[in-house]
């Protein structure tokens, strides 16, 4: 595994040992990212990367301009993985590393008043819990004004939600077994808690 573009072109990362952890395939992550490359400028942008697994979707986003990434995963061997990827790229000052409950840590990240440009979430094929961190993402205003959030899920998952509270889906995309959906924070949308 790669990364595909910008300044870490080329570079390799490692993923966590075992099976739990399903990389993001290149294929799948170049049809994200030239998706987003005419909807966000990423050169500065602050990303969440959530199910990071090898922080290769955060990476990515680093390597193209992004100023900062945090990357959210339960798994020890998962932020272990991260740790290395960031470090060998040169990354790490640009970094944040949550191994946590993905609930948990949102929580933690809206009391903190965090908010994303960019959000991946890439949860387990067999634990998708995608349409219920969409849904706390807009609950919390973790996702910027104009920011997108990118959801990774099987193409057999159940669908994602149409219009999460204060959140616009204008596509969804079936990349080989893989379907992605874009939603958008529009600029006037504000958080329920607000």
């Amino acid at each position: 595994m790669r990364v595909i573009a910008g300044h870490a072109h080329g570079r390799r990362l490692k993923a966590p040992r075992g099976l739990a952890t399903r990389p993001t395939s290149a294929r799948a992550r170049e049809s994200i990212f030239s998706r987003l490359q005419v909807r966000l400028e990423l050169e500065g942008a602050r990303v969440l990367d959530i199910f990071a697994g090898s922080g290769s979707l955060g990476c990515e986003a680093l390597s193209r301009g992004a100023s900062h990434a945090t990357f959210v995963d339960s798994s020890r061997a998962a932020t272990h993985a991260i740790e290395s990827n960031v470090r060998s790229l040169g990354m790490a000052q640009r970094t944040r590393i949550i191994c946590s409950d993905v609930f948990r840590a949102l929580d933690s990240l809206g009391a903190e008043g965090a908010a994303f440009d960019l959000v991946f979430v890439d949860a387990p094929y067999k634990n998708d819990l995608s349409n219920e961190v969409v849904e706390r993402l807009g609950t919390l205003g973790l996702v910027a004004p104009e920011g997108w959030i990118v959801v990774g899920q099987s193409k057999r998952a159940a669908p994602p939600p149409e219009a999460p509270e204060g959140l616009l889906r204008p596509s969804v995309v079936t990349i080989g077994d893989h379907r992605i959906a874009f939603y958008r924070r529009p600029p006037s949308a504000a958080p329920s808690g607000s």
